[in-house]
């Protein structure tokens, strides 16, 4: 089956399409537990879900299970939800064990039970392997990842659940900086909801102040050393962030927020101010201030290139087995360096 987003699934499911296998395959904790909910949402009642919905470990042991309990119709329900959590372990067992188990699935997918659905819970596969093009044929696979948009919205979504609302600039803002990862994304709302009881609306001002302000020491202490060359304090200063716990992906996203508004820096009128740079930007005075210095001092093309710089980094970052420590200090090389344009 064609590999599709999670809102598609959930309309297939909710219209009562049958589907008899789900492979939901990200390492993101909160986009698995959303995904899973929602699926167990649309099919078992609220009230059949202790017996309809079974969790079941994917090794050797749990297989057996998976399939025997499949096959059963399930008590006072239509259908029902077996989960099997950790399915990639199949890949890593005995020639033996895996083909067995392999065998028996394909056998169960060939003729699947019509009020079963199967929901395999992987951090990743391998595409190349025989257990993972099984899966890829005879079941519907959700990619758990989200773009720069679809973070935005989710982000809206999120605060909504938390009893606030938020602005469409302040949600995308949140996405950008914290390189649109759901988990990390609630985290900040649920402290931008505590923030924001009385007006019970997030601003992209509350975000600059409380989500921004945090890492100010990341975006624009490194900035300044970014603009000026300054590749070996710079080389410091991102040894010091990484060892106090901030993580790779948070300080592209981050830079690449700062980068952003640094092209729109260049393009406010000359004489521009602080303060009135502030409300055109969306940021503090301060943030401004500073954002138009940088500005100022670094081509438009060398931002752009900058840019290009960050998405190939977070790329980097997001693939198999990175180096995430060579990979920034590579990028502070890149952004350090007179060509970089």
């Amino acid at each position: 089956m064609p590999e599709v987003s999670a809102e598609k699934m959930i309309q297939r499911l909710a219209g009562g399409r049958p589907v008899p296998a789900i492979v939901l395959v990200g390492a993101d904790v909160y986009l698995r537990d959303m995904c899973r909910n929602k699926i167990i949402e649309a099919c078992v009642p609220e009230g059949a879900r202790d017996w309809a919905v079974a969790r079941i470990p994917g090794n050797a042991l749990g297989w057996q299970q998976v399939i025997e309990r499949a096959q059963t119709m399930p008590m006072l329900a239509p259908r029902q939800v077996i989960i099997v959590q950790d399915a990639e372990e199949v890949e890593s067992l005995g020639e033996k064990s895996r083909e067995e188990i392999i065998a028996r699935v394909e056998e169960y997918l060939a003729s699947p039970a019509p009020f079963t659905i199967l929901l395999l819970e992987a951090a990743a596969l391998d595409g190349r392997l025989r257990f993972s093009k099984l899966l890829a044929e005879k079941a519907l696979f959700v990619k758990l990842d989200i773009g720069d948009a679809s973070a935005a919205t989710l982000a809206a979504e999120m605060a909504k659940e938390l009893g606030v609302e938020i602005d469409r600039e302040a949600a995308t803002l949140l996405a950008d900086i914290l390189n649109g990862e759901p988990a990390r994304l609630r985290i900040e709302l649920e402290k931008l909801a505590a923030y924001v009881p009385a007006r019970g609306r997030i601003s992209a001002g509350d975000v600059e102040a409380l989500v921004v302000a945090a890492r100010k020491n990341t975006v624009w202490q490194l900035a300044d050393m970014l603009a000026t060359r300054q590749r070996d304090a710079a080389l410091a200063f991102l040894d010091n962030l990484l060892r106090e716990g901030e993580q790779p992906a948070g300080l592209v996203g981050v830079l690449a927020w700062m980068y952003r508004k640094l092209i729109e820096a260049r393009e406010l009128p000359a004489g521009t101010n602080g303060y009135q740079a502030a409300r055109q930007l969306g940021m503090r005075a301060e943030a401004a201030d500073a954002a138009l210095r940088n500005a100022r001092r670094l081509p438009r093309a060398e931002l752009i290139a900058g840019l290009v710089a960050l998405a190939e980094t977070d790329s980097q970052l997001k693939s198999s087995n990175p180096n995430p420590r060579a990979v920034m200090e590579f990028l502070i090389a890149r952004l350090t360096s007179p060509s970089a344009a």
